[in-house]
């Protein structure tokens, strides 16, 4: 049994930073999924793998792991790099390629 610990990026629907400073702690499936042949739905019986738990600091999921005995990685996240542009900056008059419609 081994974990991930995370902490999750933003999706793409968020414009703001609410809830990407909490980190995960997500079991790592032990058995592969199976497709049923006749409905043809994905199905698991590692139950494990529903169970996410949620921490404040990676601190506290890394003592949660150590105190359960589970072995675990911890997964840095990535700095969030924003190029910062205007619409403005469509008409400058010194762009490479002319803009047109």
């Amino acid at each position: 049994m081994s974990a991930r610990i995370y902490s999750p990026a933003k999706t793409a629907m968020q414009s703001g930073k609410a809830k990407t400073g909490r980190w995960i702690l997500e079991f790592e499936p032990e058995k592969p999924r199976k497709i049923d042949p006749l409905m043809g739905y994905t199905s698991s019986a590692d139950m494990k793998s529903q169970i996410k738990l949620s921490f404040e600091t990676r601190e506290e999921a890394v003592a949660y792991a150590k105190k359960q005995g589970v072995a675990f990685r911890v997964e840095e996240p990535k700095e969030l790099r924003r190029r910062q542009i205007t619409y403005a900056e469509n008409f400058r008059y010194d762009r490479k390629t002319p803009w047109t419609h």
